[in-house]
């Protein structure tokens, strides 16, 4: 019993490990292109952003001030 549980907690942090990825210098050009981003259209992020933080106010969404009708 003891034995399988050793196992499998060996099997789960060689798993974890697995992950991690070196990345080359010569690689990271793909990696700064725009489909990789987070949030491809910056413009957006920042009106959804917005909207969001006016209709969330009360709970303080993003940490801005203001009320429910958007004209912060």
């Amino acid at each position: 019993m003891l034995n399988s549980i050793k196992i499998t907690l060996f099997c789960i942090f060689a798993l974890s490990l697995s992950a991690c990825s070196h990345v080359q210098p010569w690689e990271k050009g793909n990696l700064a292109k725009k489909e990789m981003a987070w949030e491809p259209d910056a413009m957006q992020a920042t009106v959804d952003a917005q909207a969001y933080a006016s209709k969330e106010s009360s709970r303080g969404g993003y940490g801005s001030a203001g009320g429910g009708c958007g004209c912060n």
